[in-house]
């Protein structure tokens, strides 16, 4: 499957829901905050979220600072 990742075009196997993706990327369990095909998902919508061919995705991480 080929999706668009903060602008960037990825192929990635396996992957189904919004969570595998954050695990594929290494952002399990962090804050972050996700844009799917341009809607902003509320933080339970990324449990739910599936992801299909040609979908566009933003993730942003969410850190503390200052």
């Amino acid at each position: 499957m080929t999706i668009t990742l903060n602008g960037t075009q990825r192929d990635f196997t396996d992957l189904a829901t919004m969570n595998s993706l954050l695990e594929a990327v290494g952002l399990a369990g962090k804050p972050v905050v996700v844009e799917h095909n341009q809607v902003a998902l509320l933080p339970r919508e990324i449990q739910t979220a599936t992801i299909n061919d040609g979908d566009v995705i933003e993730i942003v991480q969410i850190t503390a600072g200052g």
